[in-house]
């Protein structure tokens, strides 16, 4: 009988699911149906809901940088020989600029087959101010990886230099063997300590989903969708492509693993991404995910997926491919073959870099539309939408980070199959 009972007692991700919907469906309620004013305004919404909605993402992002820096040092100490870890690297790294590259050909592709900005009258959406991005040449981009001080790049949460200097101090920890045993086994306890400090914030996980979603939609409704439907089918068309095709065949080609599992045991990281926004706040129960679910070792998932929140934005990428379709469209700009290559390029390596953030997408499109003549004003268009379409494209980022770990992992010979095809 206990077991039975256990049985039907809904899990964690059940739980957040429900939060989610029944969150968009407060929101929404709340939006349509409660007099505008102080209570349901400044409250309710910019009350209740903000300090525990933001107050839940916050308690994620506080396990963000001491996690990444312990997990990686671990990790990397765990692949020890330098040059197994150096493939590591450039499989991560060709994976994610390929997938990022073949998202925005995608993107291009379904705007111009739905033509989301032909047809419509600009007048009729709200436009907002926009903010400028400026553009680092390649040769910035690559000495910014490297941290003048750590301990700055650890207070400020810059991935790419905590990344790199993790890599160095495991790989010199690995090589002192014996000698640096009590750091070493510091930073292994820290690790632990994260993930159990992880587990404890995730209970109140669907709480902190349904203020969250409850916010965004009590704040938009639908009013503001109308006008850019087109758009956001154009977004969401090309995103289900990517995340459920294109990285799903290519799991199914590199590791012969079953697609349909791998996304029915991580549709709840998706749905955590989703309903938060942020790829940083997701890493921890993402490496938690593929460590228990698919099997995969956390000595390379604490490497790839860290890396994956920094430079993947697949889903950002097909957002910037659409807006430049939309906006090209919708003021009567022509763009021609070597116009899209331009923006191929610009976006692809705009995404390395970029903060795993709510809404950062935007900031950079700037630096896309300059590259190919299009006016900054035009992302003033989207941005009141964008909210909804930025939820889901984490969700799609952090799905492109998860099958990069595995496949990797498969070629590593770090994944146990037996726990990926375990039901569950």
């Amino acid at each position: 009988m206990n077991a039975k009972k256990e049985r039907k007692k809904p899990g964690l991700t059940t739980v957040i699911f429900i939060a989610l919907i029944l969150g968009a469906a407060a929101g929404i309620l709340i939006h349509y149906f409660f007099p505008e004013g102080n209570l349901r305004d400044n409250i309710i919404v910019g009350g209740v809901f903000e300090v525990i909605g933001t107050g839940f993402i916050r308690g994620m992002q506080m396990l963000v940088v001491p996690l990444v820096l312990c997990s990686l040092i671990c990790g990397s100490m765990a692949i020890g020989d330098t040059k197994k870890l150096g493939k590591v690297g450039i499989k991560t790294m060709a994976f994610y600029l390929a997938t990022t590259a073949l998202a925005i050909s995608i993107a291009l592709g379904i705007a111009n087959l739905i033509n989301p900005g032909v047809g419509l009258d600009i007048t009729s959406v709200q436009a907002q101010e926009t903010q400028m991005a400026e553009a680092s040449s390649l040769t910035d981009t690559l000495l910014n990886i490297i941290p003048k001080n750590p301990i700055q790049s650890l207070a400020e949460g810059n991935m790419l230099q905590i990344i790199f200097f993790a890599l160095i101090v495991g790989v010199l920890l690995a090589k002192r063997g014996e000698k640096a045993e009590g750091l070493a086994n510091l930073f292994s306890q820290g690790n632990d300590l994260m993930m159990d400090m992880t587990m404890a914030v995730m209970k109140v996980a669907p709480i902190g989903v349904f203020c969250l979603i409850a916010k965004t939609f009590a704040n938009i409704g639908f009013d503001a969708f109308v006008p850019m439907l087109k758009y956001m089918a154009a977004v969401l068309a090309a995103l289900a492509l990517q995340c459920f095709g294109v990285y799903q065949i290519f799991l199914k080609v590199f590791t012969g693993l079953n697609p349909i599992k791998f996304v029915k045991k991580f549709l709840p990281v998706m749905g955590f991404a989703f309903s938060t926004a942020t790829s940083n706040a997701t890493i921890p129960l993402s490496i938690d995910t593929l460590a228990k679910k698919m099997g995969v070792s956390r000595r390379i998932s604490s490497f790839t997926v860290p890396l994956g929140a920094t430079i993947n934005m697949d889903g950002t990428a097909i957002m910037q491919g659409v807006a430049v379709v939309f906006v090209a469209q919708a003021f009567h700009i022509s763009l021609t073959p070597v116009d899209y290559l331009t923006v191929i390029a610009t976006a692809t390596l705009a995404s390395v870099g970029t903060a795993g953030v709510p809404s950062v997408g935007l900031v950079t499109l700037s630096m896309v539309f300059t590259s190919v003549g299009l006016p900054v004003e035009g992302i003033g268009l989207i941005m009141g939408i964008d909210r909804i379409l930025d939820m889901t494209r984490t969700a799609v980022n952090i799905t492109g980070d998860a099958v990069c770990t595995t496949i990797v992992a498969s070629q590593d010979k770090a994944l146990d199959r037996d726990v990926f095809n375990a039901a569950g």
